[in-house]
This record gives C-alpha cells, sequence and structure tokens, in this order.
C-alpha cells in the first residue's frame, strides 16, 4: 500500500499490530495455554499481558486489511484484484507451508521425542496428514489464508462498493452521532450464539464462528475506508470508545478472577443465556479496542516519516518469519536455567533483530525472495 496523508495512520497501525503479534508469540512458551514449544515454569503476568492483546490483535488486523483492500481496488478492476492477491497472499501462504511452518513442526517433533534431523523429518509433511496428527499445517499463517479467503470471495462486491457514490446513504447516516457503535451488533450477536458451540479452529473449513466473526471486522475496516465520514466519526468518538474499552476489560477480568464467569456455576453452562450475554462482552470489548486504536491512530499518527515506507514493506515478510525464529528460539532457550522474563526479553529482542536482518539481507535486495514473500517492488521499500 502506497502510503499517502490518508493512509499513513493505516500504515502506523499495522505496524504497532504486528508488533503486538511479536510480544504475544514470544510469551506463549511461559504462559499455561498450550503452544508448540513450552518452558516448564509459567507466568500469570505474562497471560494476563497475552489476554489483553488477544482481545484486538486479530480484530484489529483484519480491520486494517479492509481498509488495504479498499486502497488496492481504487485503480484495479475485480480480476486485476484477484490476480494481486494469489501474489501478495496465495504464493507467500504455499511457500510458508512448505518451507517456513514446517521448521515450527519439526521444532515441536523434536520435544516429542522425533529422532532425527530436518532432511529426515521435511518428507513426513506431504506423507502423515495435517496438524496436529500430521505435519502439514498453516500454524500462524491461517491470517493469510482467510484473508486470501475472504478478498476472492467477496472481490466483486467490494469493486461495486469502492464504485458506487457514498452521497446519502444509509451507511454515511451511521457517521453521525454515537451511530458508528451499530456496526458492532451483527457480530457481537453472532459471536455470543455460536463462540462456545464452535470454538476456534483456525482450519477454515470447521470454523464456523470464526470465520464469519473476523470477516465482520474486515468489512468494518473496508466500508470505513470507503465512506470517510465513518473513519472521521471513529475518531471524533475516540474517547467514547476508549472508555467502554476500559469499562469491558475491568469487567471481564473481575469476573475471570473473582470466578464469576457462567462455566463456575452452571455444569452445563452452554444452555444458558448468561453464557451468550457474557460472550457477547468479549466481542464488545473486542469492537472498543479496535475502535479506541484507529480513532487515536487517525488523530495522531497520520505523519509520514522518511523510514515509514522502509518498515511498512518489511511489515508483512516479519509477519511470515517471525513466529518460525520464536519457535526456534524458544526451543533452546527453555533449557537455559534463567528467569522467565529475561528469558522472554531475551526471545523478543532477538526475534525482532534476526528477522529484520533476514529481511535486510536476504528478502529485499533480491526480487524472486520478494516475491515469495509478498514483499513490494524494491523501489517502493526505501
Amino acid at each position: 500500500m502506497q502510503t499517502t496523508n490518508r493512509q499513513t495512520y493505516i500504515d502506523w497501525l499495522r505496524i504497532g499490530a504486528i508488533l503486538g503479534v511479536l510480544l504475544f508469540h514470544s510469551a506463549m512458551p511461559y504462559v499455561p495455554d498450550w503452544w508448540h514449544i513450552k518452558n516448564n515454569e509459567k507466568s500469570n503476568l505474562l497471560m494476563e499481558f497475552n489476554f489483553f492483546i488477544s482481545r484486538f490483535r486479530m480484530p484489529l488486523l483484519f480491520f486494517i486489511s479492509g481498509t488495504v483492500t479498499h486502497v488496492m481496488l481504487q485503480k484495479r478492476t475485480a480480476g486485476q484484484f484477484i490476480l494481486l492477491r494469489v501474489r501478495r497472499l496465495f504464493v507467500p501462504l504455499l511457500f510458508g507451508m512448505l518451507l517456513i511452518v514446517p521448521i515450527q513442526v519439526y521444532m515441536e517433533r523434536l520435544t516429542e521425542g522425533f529422532k532425527g534431523n530436518f532432511l529426515n523429518f521435511y518428507p513426513t509433511i506431504f506423507t502423515g496428514g495435517v496438524y496436529p496428527k500430521g505435519n502439514l499445517s498453516w500454524h500462524h499463517l491461517w491470517f493469510i489464508a482467510y484473508l486470501f479467503f475472504y478478498d476472492v470471495i467477496f472481490a466483486s462486491f467490494f469493486k461495486k462498493m469502492v464504485t458506487k457514490t457514498s452521497r446519502g446513504s444509509f451507511i454515511n447516516s451511521l457517521a453521525t452521532s454515537k451511530r458508528i457503535y451499530f456496526i458492532m451488533i451483527p457480530s457481537i450477536i453472532l459471536f455470543a450464539l455460536l463462540a462456545i458451540r464452535f470454538p476456534e479452529t483456525n482450519d477454515l473449513v470447521h470454523d464456523f464462528c470464526m470465520i464469519f466473526y473476523w470477516l465482520f471486522f474486515l468489512l468494518a475496516g473496508f466500508l470505513c475506508m470507503n465512506f470517510p465520514s465513518l473513519m472521521d466519526s471513529i475518531e471524533r468518538n475516540r474517547r467514547t470508545s476508549f472508555t467502554f474499552a476500559l469499562i469491558s476489560i475491568f469487567l471481564i477480568n473481575y469476573l475471570r478472577w473473582n470466578k464469576l464467569e457462567p462455566n463456575h456455576y452452571f455444569s452445563d453452562y452452554t444452555s444458558h443465556w448468561q453464557t451468550n450475554v457474557y460472550m457477547a462482552v468479549y466481542a464488545f470489548t473486542a469492537w472498543l479496542w479496535v475502535l479506541t486504536a484507529v480513532g487515536y491512530g487517525k488523530k495522531y499518527l497520520n505523519r509520514k516519516l522518511t523510514v515509514l515506507n522502509y518498515i511498512n514493506s518489511a511489515v508483512y515478510p516479519f509477519y511470515i518469519l517471525h513466529q518460525t525464529i520464536i519457535v526456534v528460539l524458544s526451543y533452546y532457550v527453555v533449557q537455559t536455567s534463567d528467569a522467565i522474563f529475561l528469558k522472554y526479553a531475551f526471545t523478543v529482542v532477538l526475534t525482532f533483530c534476526l528477522t529484520m536482518s533476514i529481511y535486510h539481507l536476504f528478502i529485499r535486495p533480491y526480487r524472486f525472495i520478494r516475491f515469495l514473500f509478498g514483499a513490494k517492488n524494491k523501489a517502493n521499500a526505501n
């Protein structure tokens, strides 16, 4: 995405979101939740940090992706847009599944007792089936798979919306007063009704709740970019969003920390309406934090620095590479006797340095490697 005054804050938000993903994944070996590599000792503080970030990190990325989709369609037909998404999304996804993600699976299998080097392991991604029983997976690249699916399915719809006049439309009426918050309602209802019945899988095929939930954020980002009055309303209502975002996350944590969640009260909690209300609060807080980030970003981050084009070109390859580097580092770091927070800080810093070094030395200078990672042309990466 070329940076203009209109889109600079979106670029900064995307960069911030990817850094948030780095902080999140670097903490995963040290929290009680399952992950590919685990430290013997766990940190509840890092768990709470990850819980907070996970409320909005992916919703924000999908919202931002919707705005990027709008920009890409400005001077392209729906067919040209699909071809571009094949190059920018499908090719990196396929490349990542064949050469980047298998390294993660290999390191995990080593912790499970696999004997042999990576060359011994690699053929099993084609013969052993799909992860977790097998070794073929897209792991953290599920986001790219979902985004590609959405963009191909809705390409024609998006193009029609881009070329459609926005004057006097119903959508523009949402920009008045506090009506912008109406955009949250469909996905909140969906999440409240389906999230318990259909837990997140990230496999595209069986993800019956989240595949629609993420889509609402993508559509919202697209519509807010297509109807600038909506984005202006998000900026204007940023304090309201921030206020209720804080209230909602405090409420969720109060219930969690005091064991007042529905599953502590009802043995069959999935069938009680209180559970649906509780899940609605989760979706509610996700939207509020996204609108807070976008509102304040539009207000204060709409500034272009010389380094922005370089960082913006690096952020996508960074996303593709970062988790594999984290997994490799964590495999060795968790074997040390150092304190958790020292391990975590070491993982964050070294992952950032290694990933950016790989981009600068081995991806950015070479056209074919940039193509495999879906990166921009070098001329736009300075």
